[in-house]
């Protein structure tokens, strides 16, 4: 059966094989075809201008039909923009492995193949451990050996087969190492290191950059292959170091920046690696080596063209920052000082390369990318020397840096890398806020916790203002409207739990209150600046629905509380004129914010308005009346039913009457439902249960006032109705006459 599968299958592959070799032919033949119309010689193409006289050569127009509508069209060539064309990274890639997917495949099958072939005849003993181990050399040159013959007329295909064959190279020196002990790890060190040389000469020899790929990711895993699990760190990045100087020599010979991004994400890991599992100062001279070779790297561009581009700009902020990650945490660990000598020597180098170009008078990309760079790393000493929570400072600071190169340069791999560090900034502060819990002696604003805070504060605030920019003059985005509510709430958490921090110790009711009273503030400070901070009206309107419940909630249940906690003596009296405050924005918002805005475009706010009204003043009245009359909490609970028995529903029906009044002289019908609705409730309470509750003076003192109030009430309605229908009939006269 195997038999019979493995025929069928060589079968098929000849089938797919020849069909693709006709098809070839067939193509090939018509580009001949094609270049003998056109008398473009096939030998060359590069002296085509050259060698034929410019009265022979067909113009692609003339092979084109002819349009009468564009052949007066001339564009000049000045005035064309100089832009240069982003590149598209991704494109590239996935068009790469489409069409070089079954060579992949096919190459790593063929290795597998090999390694069953193996270990079907060490199984049988056919070969033995040396046997093995040159089988394993051999076959690895063998494929070595067929790519080089291909090379000049499939090259791609032989970049393949030649990384396939110093794969097996790379795996025979593991097996003969670790498995059959034929030399010592030295000796396997050194033969990986002519094999990673060997095969970068080859990459360079060929010309190919997807071999020298291959070549640095077996470098860079080699030392994992030949590891016997003692930590000669030393040793090891001496060798990294190396390899790292041969990568950045091949990159400005051939000007292939892959190769970099491959050299800089294994030597990341192993220094990050190395300072984990045992931090010690020699390491910090990796971390300078490293930073110089990759940041000359990406200065490259700049430095043969003074331009940088896309993967530069992001290997510059990469560079910058992971270099600091590391040394930081070796001085925090071993106790040494100062720790911010790292972030102002990397600002130092970033500074004199914006003097160059200050001096140049170019401002253009280069100038704001170590501008920006430049102004990071000084925040980041700063906040490196107050102490902070490190991996939150920076990573916010690393996204702001992120969302300002993509306003400058326009790139959109800037905004996604944004998009992806942000979410992980708001992880990393909400663990930081964690810190608060359980901790009691905090000073007032500086603590780590805070001051951490304040850095992400700072890069909110500069991120709201970069996302405003960038959406003026195109539709809103749903993930910068999600960032823009993040960085506001960031802003607001921090502050209250800074409160609730400092207050914790205190009774319930007054971190309740003074968290409410905050609340209230920062929306109306949101609200008061709306212009400035680009609130749309939907979300002005909601805003202002927040403020009206949070004031209702905090002047009904917390301050309710905090009258409580006083007539408990746990509290002093004058901390009642605190809630007060509210009244300040709740009136401003009412007279100057709503009348101006879109709020009243919804019915339901109507409502909302009136019923956080009746609950404030309501309330307001009930405690000031309770916290007066009181002297303990027993004697409030008298002063409160009293209260609500005989005063609030006078206090409801001239409410009501303003309701309504102001419905009839507004012509808003909604005030005058909401009028009559709260007279109903009234009536409806004092004769359900009020009445019943009283004695006789304080049953008749209820009715003759209520009774007074809507006599007074209905005497104002109809004088209202009167002049408001006077007024209806001059205006119809007035235009009667006109018309006559």
């Amino acid at each position: 059966m195997n038999e019979f599968f493995a025929a069928a299958l060589v079968i098929v592959i000849i089938i797919i094989f020849n069909n693709l070799n006709s098809k070839i032919r067939r193509l090939e033949k018509e580009i001949s075809d094609l270049r003998s119309k056109i008398n473009i010689p096939l030998s060359t193409t590069k002296t085509v201008k050259e060698n034929i006289p410019p009265d022979n050569i067909i113009s692609p127009e003339q092979l084109q039909p002819h349009e009468t509508e564009r052949e007066n069209i001339r564009f000049p060539e000045n005035d064309l923009p100089q832009t240069v064309p982003q590149k598209d990274w991704i494109t590239p890639l996935f068009d790469f492995l489409k069409q070089n997917a079954l060579t992949i495949i096919g190459i790593f099958t063929l290795v597998l193949g090999i390694g069953y072939f193996v270990k079907y005849a060490i199984d049988k003993n056919w070969i033995g451990e040396t046997a093995r181990a040159g089988i394993g050399f051999f076959t690895g040159a063998a494929i070595i050996l067929i790519g080089h013959f291909l090379r000049k007329n499939y090259t791609t295909f032989a970049s393949i087969i030649t990384g396939g064959g110093i794969a097996v190279l790379y795996f025979t020196v593991t097996i003969a190492f670790r498995e059959y002990h034929l030399f010592s790890q030295n000796t396997a060190f050194v033969i990986t290191s002519l094999i990673t040389a060997a095969s970068i000469i080859l990459s360079y020899y060929y010309k190919s950059e997807v071999l020298i790929i291959f070549s640095l990711i077996g470098g860079f895993t080699a030392p994992l292959m030949i590891s016997t699990g003692d930590s000669n760190y030393p040793f090891l990045f001496i060798y990294l170091s190396l390899l790292n100087i041969g990568m950045l020599i091949i990159s400005f010979l051939k000007h292939w920046k892959s190769i970099g991004w491959t050299a800089y994400i294994f030597t990341t890991c192993y220094l990050l690696y190395w300072t984990t599992d045992d931090p010690e100062i020699l390491a910090i001279i990796f971390y300078m080596i490293s930073y110089v070779i990759f940041y000359v790297f990406a200065l490259q561009d700049y430095i043969k063209k003074g331009k940088l581009s896309t993967s530069d700009i992001l290997m510059l902020a990469f560079v910058n920052f992971s270099s600091i990650l590391g040394p930081i945490y070796i001085f925090n660990e071993l106790h040494y000082e100062p720790a911010i000598i790292f972030p102002l020597i990397f600002a130092v180098i970033n500074s004199i390369l914006i003097f160059r170009e200050y001096g140049r008078k170019s401002f253009a990309i280069p100038y704001a990318v170590f501008a920006g760079i430049t102004t990071s790393l000084i925040t980041v000493a700063v906040a490196i020397q107050f102490e902070t929570h490190l991996i939150t400072s920076i990573w916010a600071i690393e996204a702001t840096l992120l969302l300002f190169l993509w306003k400058k340069t326009g790139h959109q791999i800037f905004k996604i890398c944004f998009y992806i560090l942000f979410p992980l900034v708001l992880i990393a502060q909400t663990i930081t806020w964690t810190d608060y819990l359980g901790v009691k002696n905090y000073t007032i604003i500086f603590n780590p916790v805070f001051i951490t805070s304040s850095f992400t504060i700072a890069s909110s605030i500069i991120n709201l203002y970069l996302l405003k920019n960038s959406t003026k003059e195109k539709e809103n985005n749903f993930f910068e409207e999600l960032i823009t509510v993040a960085s506001y709430g960031i802003i607001y958490t921090t502050f209250l739990l800074e409160i609730i921090c400092h207050l914790s110790e205190m009774p319930w009711s007054t971190v309740l209150t003074s968290g409410l009273l905050y609340s209230i503030y920062y929306i109306f400070a949101l609200l008061a600046f709306k212009k400035r901070l680009g609130i749309r009206s939907e979300i002005q309107t909601a805003l202002i629905y927040v403020l009206l419940i949070l004031s209702a909630i905090n002047i009904s249940i917390a301050t309710s509380s905090v009258v409580d906690t006083i007539l408990s003596g746990k509290l002093s009296t004058g901390f009642y004129l605190l809630h007060l405050l509210q009244w300040i924005p709740l009136i401003y918002v009412c007279f100057r914010i709503i009348p101006s805005s879109e709020f009243h475009k919804r019915t339901v706010s109507y409502w909302i308005l009136s019923l956080a009204i009746i609950i404030s003043v309501s309330c307001e009245l009930h405690h000031s009346y309770v916290l007066t009359v009181s002297q303990d909490i027993l004697r409030s609970y008298t002063a409160k039913e009293h209260f609500n028995m005989l005063y609030l529903p006078i206090i409801w029906a001239v409410l009501a009457s303003i309701f309504i009044y102001i419905g009839l002289k507004k012509n808003i019908q909604e005030y005058n439902k909401i009028g009559f609705a709260l007279l109903g409730l009234m009536i409806l309470k004092l004769y359900a249960y009020d009445v019943w509750q009283m004695d006789n003076i304080s049953r008749i003192s209820a009715f003759i006032a209520l009774g007074v109030i809507l006599l007074l009430s209905s005497f104002a309605f109809q004088r209202l109705k009167n002049i408001i229908k006077n007024m209806v009939d001059k205006k119809n006269e007035s235009e009667e006459h006109k018309d006559s």
